[in-house]
């Protein structure tokens, strides 16, 4: 779905007509399967006018030609939102091979790298599981320029659409795995399971270059699991907009689950009194020192992040005043 699209021009003739009423101090994580032609932050402003949020964020940002998992946080979620900054992520990646993009996407200024004609297609077709199993596992890339990695305070794109060149330092990243899903002419779709950090377009670029086509740039990008977060438990802009409010809310999901990797603790009435009150407390068990765990109250209620101190104590990190059941 484009800008131009008359779905996305619902959304946005929605959001424009909607009257400024009063936010909603509600809590809780959306996942939104984020459509293409807009912003991360776009998408968020949207959502936030859909649920007449006070507050809200998101986490893992899409450049605007990809589409996919987003969540999005409000309220007290937004300050667990760092916890997905290192999740694992799942992407359906499209590549044209023999051709290279100013931005490594189908955004950029597109050139011609090296034909793939019929004929040597099928070599490069043979090729290519061979190719993937080079790029499984720990590999070096180069931060793009066009990329929101910062530099003196401002994100490399900026530099890069004033024509400037700056030097970056490669980085090691995880590739888990790499599924070859169709190969159709100069065009090829895989499934890219990879650890934080990673730049889709310059593994696109690189496997372009190790199949002797010259690079290769991405056409479409979808992100689908986050961690345990799948796309199939998201939402689009459109189906929210045509919600009532109770459905839209009936949608979230408790702030706790932003945290669901770490081991749960659940802490007596005093002790759970004492750590909002920014105390120590004993209860840690076989936990060990530095490990962050989600807090709860007897009746269930989910008090926030501890980490477990040398004396094996929980000190509070991120403590909220009340919260949803475990």
């Amino acid at each position: 779905m484009s800008l131009g699209s008359s779905n996305s021009r619902c959304i946005l003739k929605t959001e424009v007509a909607r009257t400024a009423g009063v936010k909603r101090g509600i809590s809780g994580v959306l996942l939104l399967d984020k459509p293409q032609g807009i912003s991360s932050n776009r998408a968020l402003q949207i959502a936030k006018h859909l649920f007449s949020a006070r507050k809200g964020g998101h986490t893992g940002t899409l450049d605007p030609m990809a589409t996919g998992l987003l969540p999005i946080c409000f309220g007290d979620a937004t300050r667990f939102s760092s916890a997905l900054l290192g999740a694992n992520k799942t992407y359906e990646a499209t590549l044209r091979l023999g051709y290279t993009s100013s931005t490594g996407d189908a955004e950029g200024d597109i050139s011609v790298a090296k034909s793939v004609s019929d004929q040597n297609s099928n070599d490069v077709g043979s090729q290519v599981e061979m190719v993937l199993r080079s790029f499984t596992g720990l590999i070096i890339q180069m931060p793009p320029m066009y990329s929101a990695l910062k530099h003196r305070g401002k994100p490399m794109y900026v530099y890069a659409r004033e024509g400037v060149e700056i030097e970056r330092q490669p980085r090691q990243v995880i590739i888990h795995e790499l599924h070859l899903m169709a190969m159709e002419g100069d065009e090829i779709r895989l499934e890219v399971h990879c650890g934080s950090g990673t730049y889709i377009r310059t593994l696109a670029e690189d496997i372009g270059k190790a199949l002797g086509v010259g690079g290769a740039y991405l056409t479409a990008l979808r992100r689908t699991a986050i961690d345990d977060f799948d796309l199939s438990q998201a939402d689009t802009l459109n189906n929210l907009e045509t919600m009532s409010m109770p459905e839209r809310d009936s949608r979230l999901l408790t702030v706790d689950t932003l945290l669901q990797g770490l081991t749960a603790v659940v802490l007596e009435a005093p002790t759970a009194a004492a750590l909002r009150q920014g105390r120590s407390v004993e209860g840690a068990g076989a936990a060990v020192e530095g490990e962050k765990i989600r807090l709860y109250d007897e009746q269930r209620n989910f008090l926030g992040l501890g980490v477990v101190t040398a004396g094996g104590a929980i000190a509070p990190k991120k403590i909220l005043a009340s919260g949803p059941r475990l």
